[in-house]
């Protein structure tokens, strides 16, 4: 299992051609398995569910991507892992692979005593903001997958200060109504430094999926609950 920094912006086709060799040798058992933690220049990405619709204008580059969802925003202070591991040697189920990413994304939030939620009917996670009225919520983290011969590509993004301006571009990931926005750990008042996040998340990976030693064998996140 590697463990993988990047501490310039990679960009995005850069990244999906990483993804995409690793995860191949990943399936032929020629590469151990990647976590690999990047930010990206400004840009929108388009899910396999996108809608022409939700593209509200396009202030920076937009690629078309094999990921499941729809439109998501990418940019500085933006902390994306992108992880791809070899469901084959840990359990071939992919409702429970992204339930085990959302609770990778609460269980690291929690650390920053940030309490993110799953919603049935909204893809992400969410922060509940009473203080705005009942019922209004904002996403703190996306995530998107895709799994090629039980291999996962793409992974998660937890917004750590992102400018959030840049999400009025698009219609985050298809969720229109006015009570539902978009916010970061900056915007809730946290100022938490990347890597005090990217510690965070590796430390919490290994509760969730076990640990990232390159001897270790994977875990199966049995325990972890689908939806």
């Amino acid at each position: 299992m590697e463990w993988r920094v990047s501490d310039a912006p990679v960009g995005y086709d850069e990244a999906l051609r990483v993804m995409d060799e690793r995860a191949a040798a990943i399936a032929q058992g020629a590469a151990p398995e990647l976590v690999w933690l990047i930010e990206h220049p400004p840009l929108y990405t388009a899910g396999t569910s996108a809608k022409p619709q939700d593209l509200v204008e396009a202030r920076f580059p937009v690629h078309q991507t094999g990921r499941g969802g729809q439109f998501t925003y990418h940019g500085p202070g933006q902390r994306v892992a992108y992880a791809m591991l070899d469901l084959n040697r840990r359990k071939p189920d992919v409702r429970a692979y992204v339930a085990a990413l959302e609770e990778w994304i609460i269980r690291t939030l929690a650390d920053f005593n940030v309490r993110g939620e799953r919603r049935d009917d909204r893809v992400g996670v969410w922060v509940q903001r009473p203080e705005r009225g009942a019922g209004y919520e904002d996403k703190i983290a996306a995530l998107g997958i895709r799994v090629r011969k039980w291999v996962t590509l793409h992974g998660i993004a937890i917004n750590v200060e992102p400018e959030l301006s840049h999400f009025s571009g698009i219609v985050p990931c298809g969720v229109s109504e006015q009570r539902y926005g978009v916010t970061s750990l900056a915007d809730l008042g946290l100022p938490v430094s990347m890597a005090e996040v990217d510690m965070t998340l590796r430390s919490k990976f290994e509760e969730v999926f076990g640990a990232t030693a390159k001897a270790a064998e994977p875990a199966a996140f049995d325990t972890i609950p689908a939806r």
